[in-house]
């Protein structure tokens, strides 16, 4: 037992930085709450407005199994008839939600331990009057159960449980994209976790979707890491000031004025990383964003230009293997980091005269299109090139409808993409008008209802 107490005696002699650190990951972070809040009492607290904000914590866990939102502890706050106390319960309330998560994996692990102590010093000074009475049996189950407090208790989600924090708004983080009617069908965007991909023709603009979306992601307030391996991180970042100035990339030598104008009023942060084809793995974008992060850039969304670049960990005989392995490896770099992942990927040559390319013309292995949640593709044969036109059409979608093709109008000098109407029938030539049996409809009349209704729901 010597290990269970190599924490401080009290929880006042590790400061108030740490007990304001303790209340943010307990209003924030569920799966710490669930494992520790067996070993949580306000009575290891000294401060009054501490104690209270853990005793919410622990009810409002008992009755819905989640933490509390802050909307719940104002409503609670005003409950309270002391208006020093409940000053003093504000002010804390919003140095925790405020706080860094600096240190909190220490500070977690470091608090359950004092709480897994404290339990078992209770145990043992409950055993006293067991020990004189002979009550060995009791005593073991005392410490048992003094041991097993506070253990991992994640054993996923509780359906009948959890009802309350599946409907949360932050249940699923969406960072949306430039279309609005893409973010309809995503339910709000790329989740956290999640993986897009868009498939595209040689040429055809695929990269520079990854720059509408980064960019977008940008002016909206994220962090964005783009990783390249393809183009070179001065090009790249130069299409950045392309589509944040709106000024086509080969006349921005120019404009150098405007772009440092213009960036340094973003409110997100972005960075450009290079990579040499075939030379980084999975393993090493994971590194990076790791030593990102321990820089004080915390990514929101991650990009790669593009994935079928970067070399497999595994030894496989053919390409198709090694594709799925990076794939795969993809998708459980973005379950592992809860950050959604957008890259691209090639059609095949058929796919390349496609007016519009469907989930059978990708490249390499069709596979991508089921490890991915959502799949785009963007077709622009050559006349699309010169009119600046193109098709998105939705291959894939976890979050709701998908087999729905879009005309785009498409600016490649600049990275702007504008998503129009909607197309019920991609055939180049009009289908004959029949009767519906049975109804005094035509499919002319079938189609048109459609197209309203479609229209009426977006």
């Amino acid at each position: 037992l010597q290990g269970w107490f190599m924490t401080l005696n009290s929880l006042a002699t590790y400061g108030t930085a740490f007990q304001i650190k303790v209340l943010s990951s307990l209003l924030t972070h569920k799966e710490f709450l669930q494992n520790i809040h067996d070993v949580l009492s306000e009575e290891y607290f000294d401060n009054q407005a501490h104690k209270w904000v853990i005793g919410q914590i622990l009810d409002y866990y008992e009755k819905y199994h989640t933490t509390p939102t802050m909307e719940v502890l104002k409503v609670e706050m005003k409950k309270v008839s002391n208006e020093v106390l409940q000053l003093s319960i504000k002010e804390q309330l919003r140095e925790a939600y405020q706080a860094s998560n600096e240190d909190l994996e220490y500070i977690e692990k470091e608090f359950s331990s004092f709480c897994k102590n404290q339990q078992l010093k209770k145990a043992l000074l409950n055993s006293v009057d067991l020990l004189n009475s002979g009550d060995f049996e009791s005593i073991r189950g005392l410490i048992d159960n003094a041991l097993k407090a506070g253990a991992e208790k994640n054993i996923g989600h509780e359906y009948i449980k959890d009802t309350e924090a599946r409907y949360r708004e932050e249940a699923r983080t969406v960072v949306a994209t430039p279309w609005s009617r893409f973010n309809d069908l995503m339910q709000g965007g790329l989740g956290n976790g999640d993986f897009g991909l868009i498939f595209g023709n040689p040429g055809g603009g695929k990269s520079w979707t990854l720059v509408a979306l980064g960019g977008y992601a940008v002016k909206m307030g994220y962090n964005v890491l783009h990783y390249t391996l393809e183009l070179g991180e001065d090009y790249v970042g130069r299409r950045y000031d392309a589509f944040f100035t709106g000024k086509p990339v080969d006349t921005l030598f120019k404009s150098k004025d405007k772009i440092e104008e213009i960036v340094k009023e973003l409110p997100g942060q972005l960075i450009i990383k290079e990579y040499a084809p075939g030379q980084a793995t999975v393993n090493t974008l994971r590194a990076h964003i790791q030593k990102c992060t321990d820089l004080d850039f915390k990514p929101d969304l991650i990009i790669i230009d593009y994935v079928d670049l970067l070399s497999s960990k595994k030894r496989v005989q053919d390409r198709k293997g090694e594709i799925d392995d990076i794939y795969v490896s993809t998708k459980g770099l973005a379950k592992e980091l809860q950050l959604p992942i957008w890259s691209v990927s090639q059609v095949n040559r058929a796919g390349a005269k496609d007016d519009v390319i469907e989930g059978d013309k990708a490249a390499g292995s069709y596979d991508k299109i089921m490890i991915t949640d959502i799949a785009i593709s963007l077709s622009r044969k050559k006349e699309d090139k010169v009119n600046g036109t193109g098709r998105f059409h939705i291959m894939k979608n976890r979050y709701g409808m998908d087999g729905m093709t879009f005309s785009v109008v498409a600016d490649t000098s600049t990275g702007h993409f504008e998503v129009t109407d909607h197309h019920f029938d991609d055939s180049d030539s009009p289908r004959p008008v029949q009767r519906i049996e049975g109804t005094n409809l035509t499919t002319l009349d079938r189609d048109t209802l459609a197209q309203q209704f479609f229209q009426l729901n977006t």
